[in-house]
């Protein structure tokens, strides 16, 4: 038997033990957590709560994806090769960003994929619209189909959307579905199994290649990318699930913003969803490369950010496109959570009289990025960055619109999440056309929202702004 003394000095040693490897990983976190804020947060929780923290460290701590790292970037890989041979393919069809176009510069930088010439872009408005396109061109697939979404449901439209997959693969259409494991957590295994047993290869992205893999549940496969034949390509916002067609009695309509793609942008989005295939499956994917120039000729870029880049690419474009703007900075996205470097450009462009225009839902879909947003307007509305709520259904598109030179659609919001964690991807261009088109439909979403002013938050209720305010403290992890 142990006696009662024994195991006080067992308990005692216990906590001490504890707290020892609560400081080991505050070394870890002062050297690895990219932003000071995050780093306080952990340092204070690490010293104070170890035996809490510690676990919340492995699972949300990190902000490096390094096995996606390793595989994309080790010298030796097969991956790599394709892809430096892709590069210099696509870097024939590229278009010189002059020299006065800072934000394209880091674009193209960051991203590391080029402006490209001789692509056909069609901007697609809401649910019906853009399913209706997707399962048409997936109808019309011969060689092969790629599919990447966050989020998809054994629902309605999921299950229209799988029994599609299903029969492309029994007419000997290689089809190759990969889904976010959190994004999808719900999708039943029979789902998977179905699509498996029709010839469908089905993997999860994030936790396959490597046993500590599985702790890095803070990161994400956000993207929304569908390529067919190696010549259409799709992004944008929406996921599989009856919501994104306003079937959801909680958001009713629901706004979002697709793109499809013909021309080299396909091949550059082809070459992201290859990377994340890779990544899952340690498997390289043999699809076709050689694709005509589009008469249209409409000049695009595929820009990818995620927690794989040495830097956080997506929030220093946003900051980027703040900077450079001159005339008009306008945002569209479901959420608003800006870093301090965000907040300060967009600050300073409103200062200096640029219109920077962000437009948010009404609605919650996730409520504390939902209560965040309110916190943000003493920062924004008294310096001229004006926030506009969507009246009408629930607001998810992310699309950027810079003066009157570049617009962009895809998956990236304004958030911790897109600025760290998630695996995002943008298509950009320049093209008047396109622009226009991303004008005029952000001009008609603008008349259905409502202008907040900042009493809009300080006139609310002390409980709703200390949830507020306590919402805002995690944004990091949100």
């Amino acid at each position: 038997m142990i006696g009662p003394e024994v195991m006080a000095w067992l308990g005692i040693a216990g906590v001490v033990s504890l707290h020892v490897l609560g400081f080991i990983h505050v070394i870890h976190a002062v050297m690895h957590v990219r932003t000071s804020q995050g780093t306080i947060a952990w340092v204070v929780s690490l010293i104070t709560f170890p035996y809490i923290a510690i676990p919340l460290y492995w699972l949300l701590g990190r902000s490096r994806f390094e096995g996606y790292v390793k595989a994309r970037r080790n010298d030796d890989s097969r991956m790599t090769k394709l892809a430096a041979a892709m590069y210099e393919k696509l870097a024939i069809r590229e278009v010189e960003i002059p020299r006065d176009d800072a934000f394209a510069k880091t674009a193209r930088y960051l991203g590391g994929m080029p402006f490209t010439r001789g692509n056909a872009l069609e901007l697609l408005i809401d649910g019906d619209e853009i399913f209706e396109a997707i399962f048409s061109s997936i109808r019309a697939a011969k060689k092969y189909v790629c599919v990447n979404f966050y989020i998809v449901k054994n629902d309605r439209i999921g299950t229209k959307f799988q029994h599609l997959l299903m029969e492309k693969a029994r007419e000997g259409v290689k089809v190759w579905f990969l889904f976010d494991e959190i994004g999808s957590s719900k999708l039943p295994r029979r789902y998977l199994r179905d699509l498996k047993e029709a010839g469908v290869r089905c993997e999860s992205f994030g936790t396959n290649r490597m046993w500590y893999s599985r702790l890095q549940l803070n990161f994400r496969n956000h993207r929304k990318i569908i390529v067919i034949d190696g010549e259409i390509g799709f992004i944008g916002g929406i996921n599989v699930g009856d919501e994104y067609l306003g079937r959801n009695q909680k958001f009713g309509k629901w706004r979002d913003t697709h793109l499809k793609m013909r021309g080299p942008a396909v091949e550059a989005l082809q070459l992201v969803f290859l990377q994340d295939w890779y990544w899952a499956a340690d498997d390289l994917l043999d699809l076709t490369w050689e694709k005509e120039v589009e008469e249209e000729d409409q000049i695009a870029a595929i820009i990818p950010t995620g927690p794989a880049d040495e830097l956080d690419s997506w929030q220093l474009m946003v900051a980027e496109a703040a900077n450079s703007a001159r005339e008009r900075l306008w945002i569209a996205s479901p959420y608003f959570v800006p870093d301090e470097g965000v907040m300060t450009a967009l600050q300073a462009a409103a200062i200096r009289g640029v219109d920077i225009r962000v437009m948010i839902p009404e609605r919650a879909d996730h409520l504390l990025v939902w209560l965040s947003a309110f916190t943000y307007y003493e920062q924004s509305i008294p310096f001229g960055v004006k926030i506009y709520r969507y009246q009408t259904g629930f607001l998810h598109q992310k699309v950027l619109l810079i003066d009157s030179r570049l617009a962009a659609v895809g998956s990236a919001n304004l958030d911790n999440r897109s600025f760290r964690l998630n695996f995002e991807i943008m298509a950009f261009s320049s093209d008047r056309k396109f622009i226009r088109e991303v004008t005029e439909m952000l001009e008609a979403d603008f008349a259905d929202c409502k202008e907040e002013r900042v009493e809009d938050f300080t006139g609310k209720s002390f409980p709703f702004r200390v949830a507020a305010r306590l919402a805002r403290l995690l944004a990091p992890i949100q």
